[in-house]
């Protein structure tokens, strides 16, 4: 069995010598595959001490932050979502201060927060509470105070939640060892306890976590300390660190189904026809004899039957389909009954491929592509939003039923952030999509990115529109900077001469070898060919430096080298 992540926890929080206690701490720490793939959450915050709701803030902000990270989406990074998370509690905090007219009633904390998942610490921090790492016997904060002394009795926060709607986060990510130790503190702990106590109290209680946190916060009191005092120490004592057995035997879980012909029933679905057949995968027909509805089953390929990182794209392709909820993306069915054998069960669409729809369409009008571009938008806009990348995107992998509704499938190339964040023995690449529709930058090796789908989006808005491919079927290659160099964008009205000059533009830069010349966003694009940019129609052909950069500056050394060459000519000859 993969180990889990396992966590000793200790905290205590006194309000010291002041009337109340404004700071507030919690952790949350969920069990099975919530922990595997959101992790687990502690924080700590200190409410500002001059406004009358310190209390309150400091409370709602790390509730909340517990409650809302773990109702974000599974697909997500910890990073994104915290900082969403963060975002919207400082909007909030932030509005109810300015409803209240009174700067003295504000609702203001500082805030630091520490997200265990996977192996990795991903800490989050406004203000000057602070999170430190003791590994071994080495303290080290993690966080930086935002905060700044206007006397020897008085500071002032730089940075805080409530403070302003503009919100400065800083986060860092760091790997975590079996036992490393992380301690979170407020000011009125850390500025009275040195270092070398810290480390000394936590290692005589070492196996009783809160009997450190009360020796720590008695040590402050002892030493002066005029603010309330908390303190939380968590240890790791294990780490989900997978081994390759278990990883493949729970991979391989489900046996591969057999070989299917017509009239074969598989846990309850009636085989009609295969549907198609490829190297990786098999699509059947079936009829649900409980339900009368028709669905497609998808086998995969005995070719990869020993194959982890196959197996593991294989159940993230269904991972992928049961969380995203859009008109425009193939959904993946949610099984009835226990299954016996590894498949997926899709829903039905009577249709065909764009593939199919385009050798139908040649040429198409430009009403009728701009359709079909703004719902093929839609589907990748919804992968996007859950921080996941399709990876394949091209016409065989988009769909056109019968009604016109257009919707992406096959998501066996799918990157999942979240999911990525964990560690895994499984080996996975980012060279997983088509010749001539995977950018170049992935070619070269690097990461996949949202810019990466908006190029293969851009390829099959200039092929549905002109039936040819901007740089024809040279994209296939290994690419190297002086391959690169040699490409270049063929305009899409040699192909059709109807295209306005401002369809052509929008194309190439959907297209541009540079992802950060790119569009950011598919709508950009879809605006585009929709309505004339002026940067195309003032400017339809691009400086030679920008078109040919190579050729640029060879033209500029010849010329400097004619020049000297004259220049020395002058000088001798006068």
């Amino acid at each position: 069995m993969t180990r889990a992540l396992q966590i000793r926890l200790g905290q205590f929080s006194d309000r010291g010598i002041k009337s109340t206690n404004e700071d507030f701490h919690g952790a949350l720490i969920p069990e099975g595959e919530t922990l595997a793939l959101k992790g687990a959450a502690f924080a700590i915050a200190d409410g500002m001490s001059s406004s009358e709701l310190a209390r309150l803030a400091s409370e709602y902000a790390v509730k909340n932050f517990l409650n809302d990270y773990f109702a974000t989406p599974d697909s997500w990074t910890v990073r994104h979502s915290a900082e969403r998370v963060l975002s919207a509690l400082n909007r909030w905090l932030c509005g109810q201060g300015a409803s209240l007219h009174d700067p003295s009633r504000g609702m203001v904390t500082t805030f630091s927060a520490l997200v265990l998942k996977s192996t990795t610490a991903h800490v989050f921090h406004i203000g000057d509470t602070r999170i430190w790492q003791l590994r071994d016997t080495t303290l080290e904060p993690l966080t930086q105070d935002h905060h700044s002394w206007a006397s020897a009795q008085r500071v002032y926060l730089n940075r805080a939640l409530g403070i302003d709607t503009h919100l400065e986060i800083d986060y860092r990510n760091l790997p975590v060892e079996t036992g490393d130790r992380y301690l979170f503190t407020t000011d009125g702990v850390h500025e009275y306890v040195p270092p070398l106590q810290i480390k000394h109290l936590i290692s005589q209680h070492n196996d009783n976590l809160d009997a450190a946190c009360r020796a720590l916060t008695a040590a402050a009191r002892a030493a002066g300390s005029p603010d309330n005092l908390t303190c939380q120490l968590l240890c790791i004592d294990d780490l989900p660190l997978p081994d390759a057995d278990s990883v493949f035997r729970e991979l391989t879980e489900l046996p591969f189904p057999p070989a299917l012909e017509p009239g074969m029933i598989l846990d309850g679905y009636r085989i009609l026809r295969e549907i198609h057949a490829s190297p990786t995968s098999q699509l059947y027909l079936a009829l649900d004899e409980d339900s009368g509805k028709q669905v497609v089953l998808k086998t995969p390929s005995v070719n990869f039957e020993d194959d982890p990182s196959y197996l593991e794209r294989f159940r993230h392709e269904e991972w992928v389909g049961r969380r995203i909820n859009s008109s425009h993306v193939l959904k993946v069915i949610e099984p009835v009954r226990r299954r016996r054998f590894l498949y997926h069960i899709l829903e039905h669409l009577d249709g065909q491929t764009l593939r199919q729809w385009m050798a139908d369409h040649p040429h198409p009008p430009l009403a009728k592509a701009r359709e079909i571009l703004q719902q093929i938008a839609c589907g990748i806009r919804a992968f996007h939003r859950l921080d996941m990348l399709h990876r394949d995107l091209k016409p065989e992998n988009i769909h056109i039923d019968r009604h016109g509704i257009v919707r992406i499938i096959d998501f066996g190339s799918a990157k999942i952030a979240g999911i990525a964040e964990i560690a895994s023995l499984v080996t996975q690449t980012d060279l997983l999509g088509t010749k001539n529709y995977t950018a170049p930058e992935v070619l070269r090796g690097e990461s996949a990115t949202t810019s990466t789908d908006l190029f293969a989006f851009g390829v099959i808005a200039y092929e549905l529109l002109t039936g040819c491919l901007p740089y024809g079927e040279r994209l296939g290659r290994e690419l190297n900077a002086k391959w690169m160099a040699r490409l270049r964008y063929a305009s899409a009205r040699n192909a059709r001469p109807d295209l306005p000059v401002w369809v052509d533009g929008a194309l190439e830069r959907a297209v541009r070898l540079d992802p950060k010349r790119r569009y950011v966003v598919e709508t950009e694009l879809i605006y585009d060919l929709r309505y004339p940019n002026p940067e195309f129609i003032e400017h339809p052909v691009r400086p030679l430096l920008e078109r040919n950069p190579v050729g640029f500056w060879r033209g500029v050394a010849l010329l400097s080298l004619f020049g000297n060459l004259a220049l020395l000519y002058w000088l001798r000859h006068g």
